[in-house]
């Protein structure tokens, strides 16, 4: 395929009104793109394709486990607080939510007598690691794609630029105009196909670390108004005087 053709490919309006021609027609665009672009095209074709695919899974896990909502963890805290502690374990008996399964093993272990309460904490950080480290796989495969789309659109473009430089020193003194600026088009093709890759790759990546974020202070604010009970003075009713309060440890 010729330099002048491919920009007239891809920048040709879809003048048809049929479903098929328009797939048809958006099926030559992108080879026209795959052709201009060579190889590093091709790469970033995939590495988007691989982008999509995490962000999708990334979506329904994070949807499925709810890992932002506040219940049902707030209103098993609320029956903690007012020491029904079988209301509050069955609140979360059957939660899938990460946050809720980490405050029912917590509820769960203060029952027993004589638990250690150190040891205790040691296990729900254990835990509480688990479940973030689960949350944030495949995120470091987003992060390397928005870093290496660029790269390729530059080297892409540097490919392309020697191309057509070393196919103007072949045309000696009859210098066409034309064939400079459809190598210079290729050329810049990458560069764009690198930034259209990365840029959306990089927000769908600070949007999920933001959501596991949450999670974790979520975990953290849960875990430890489980253990700070007594000592929520402003959210339980007739609370005595500071000077009779006694604090016990949590049953």
């Amino acid at each position: 395929m010729s330099n002048s053709a491919v920009p007239a490919i891809v920048l040709s309006s879809l003048n048809a009104s049929d479903p098929a021609s328009m797939v048809v027609q958006s099926m030559q665009r992108l080879e026209a793109l795959l052709a201009a672009g060579g190889p590093v095209a091709l790469i970033l074709l995939l590495l988007s394709t691989v982008a999509i695919a995490v962000v999708l899974l990334k979506w329904w896990q994070f949807r499925h486990l709810r890992i932002t909502s506040p219940e049902p963890v707030n209103g098993a805290l609320d029956c903690w607080q007012r020491r029904d502690s079988d209301a509050a374990i069955e609140r979360l008996a059957d939660a899938r939510q990460p946050t809720a399964r980490l405050v029912h093993l917590a509820l769960i272990n203060l029952r027993r007598p004589g638990i250690n309460q150190a040891d205790l904490r040691e296990e729900l950080t254990r835990v509480a690691s688990a479940a973030l480290e689960n949350l944030r796989s495949h995120l470091r495969t987003l992060e390397v794609i928005a870093t290496l789309s660029p790269l390729l659109g530059l080297l892409g473009t540097v490919l392309g630029m020697i191309e057509a430089f070393q196919q103007l020193e072949n045309a000696g003194s009859q210098l066409d105009p034309g064939l400079l600026s459809g190598g210079i088009w290729q050329a810049l093709l990458t560069t764009a196909l690198g930034l259209g890759v990365a840029i959306p790759v990089v927000l769908a990546h600070s949007w999920l670390e933001r959501q596991v974020e949450r999670c974790r202070h979520a975990m953290e604010d849960a875990v430890t108004r489980v253990f700070t009970r007594d000592l929520q003075w402003d959210t339980l009713p007739d609370r005595p005087a500071p000077h009779e309060t006694k604090v016990t440890h949590a049953t």
